[in-house]
């Protein structure tokens, strides 16, 4: 794990403060000026006027750069910019070469190559940036399934089809906006089985009924769908979830028209469920906050 200020101290930083002495020495001014102008001592300064810093061609070479080094040199050399607004153009530039598809964004990537895995524009500085949200839903996937694995008798209440606990990105419009387990949560002679680590666009199955309640209206970013019983549909109602039915339809158990009238006719919902029918298996729905949240909502029944 490399974080990218890791690459501006090491690459650009090095070659953008051997280029602005450089240009200082060249407009007079001296070695002593120059180490109190960047904040450096007077052998740094030394040894970036005798090339013994290495620097990088490709961010030496970068138009932007050398832009800003000729117009920070002849600011600081006459006194026109001072050292703070020198700072604050240096760190402007920072953030811009370090966006997506920018040279430092591609040598940050380079050393974390799981970052390929995003190919949207983003800024590992933004807070809102796809990378940002996409883990922390995948990080809380991931806590759910953790909760599950240590739910004792949890494998009691999954169904025939298999069991899937989901979580969408704030604005999720697809299958592959939400996080689920790959190949669903199963029973396996009684134990939780969980057979990989939680990936997006994995989950047509629950992510669909999320998806589908979320359209209509139910401000909830992820689900857990369990075996369906009179008895659990009871149990979640006296605990005061707001439980509601929907009707399936031929062989389909996500059918988006269905879930979303019903959805559409209740006050709230906290909870789906159908009862089955002609090659559908009946199942409930638990939706809530996140998937933590969720997990513990069937944690409740046991």
């Amino acid at each position: 794990m490399k974080f990218i200020e890791e690459v501006v101290v090491e690459e650009f930083l090095p070659t953008f403060r051997s280029l602005l002495a450089a240009d200082l020495r060249e407009r007079g001014l001296t070695q002593h000026e120059v180490a109190e102008l960047l904040g450096v001592s007077q052998s740094a300064v030394s040894k970036y006027a005798h090339g013994d810093v290495t620097t990088d061609d490709e961010i030496a070479t970068d138009d932007r750069v050398q832009e800003l080094v000729e117009r920070t040199g002849s600011g600081l050399a006459t006194g026109n910019v001072s050292q703070v607004q020198a700072l604050v153009e240096a760190e402007v530039l920072v953030r811009e070469l370090s966006t997506s598809s920018d040279i430092l964004a591609e040598r940050h990537e380079a050393a974390n190559p799981a970052l390929a895995d995003y190919d949207g524009d983003f800024t590992v500085h933004d807070a809102d940036s796809e990378v940002r949200v996409r883990e922390h839903v995948l990080s809380s996937v991931r806590r759910g399934v953790r909760m599950l694995e240590r739910t004792s008798g949890f494998a009691t209440q999954i169904p025939a089809v298999g069991a899937n606990l989901v979580e969408c990105t704030p604005d999720a419009d697809t299958v592959e906006d939400v996080a689920g387990v790959p190949g669903r949560v199963l029973d396996v002679m009684g134990r939780t089985e969980i057979p990989a680590e939680p990936e997006f666009g994995v989950s047509a199955y629950v992510a669909t009924v999320l998806l589908d309640a979320r359209a209509a209206g139910v401000d909830a970013h992820a689900a857990l769908n369990i075996a369906y019983s009179a008895d659990t549909v009871a149990a979640l109602a006296d605990a005061g979830y707001a439980v509601v039915e929907f009707e399936p339809e031929g062989e389909s158990t996500t059918d988006d028209h269905h879930i979303r009238d019903a959805v559409r006719d209740a006050d709230a919902v906290d909870v789906l469920y159908q009862t089955g029918g002609y090659g559908v298996e009946p199942i409930v729905y638990v939706l809530a906050e996140n998937a933590p949240d969720a997990v513990r909502m069937a944690r409740g029944l046991l």
